[in-house]
């Protein structure tokens, strides 16, 4: 799976395996722009990132709550979503994701 941390331009290519899900992926890595603040219970919106690129196979709908929680995060997009959402599968290895820059 990529991250592109968007006030860098710098690419990150993590190994996902052994987590439940990509907020824990990110914050175990120390991506810029990724807290996890609320440690993945959707309260904090601090996990927000922009979903560039899915792969055939991944699937992971948006909550209503999600949904909500997204409507007070900083630069929301279309592909918007809380990495703490998103379960680590075995079709995540062609995820893209990109951490948006702080406004």
């Amino acid at each position: 799976m990529t991250f592109t941390v968007e006030e860098t331009g710098r690419e990150l290519v993590l190994d996902a395996s052994g987590h439940a899900t990509l907020m824990q992926v990110a914050v175990e890595a120390d991506v810029p722009g990724i807290v996890g603040e609320c440690g993945g219970e959707m309260t904090c919106g601090t996990c927000h990132v922009h979903v560039e690129s899915t792969p055939a196979g991944y699937t992971a709908a948006r909550s209503h709550d999600e949904e909500d929680m997204l409507e007070v995060v900083d630069a929301p997009a279309p592909g918007s979503r809380l990495a703490c959402q998103l379960p680590v599968t075995p079709a995540v290895a062609g995820l893209r994701l990109r951490v948006p820059a702080p406004s």
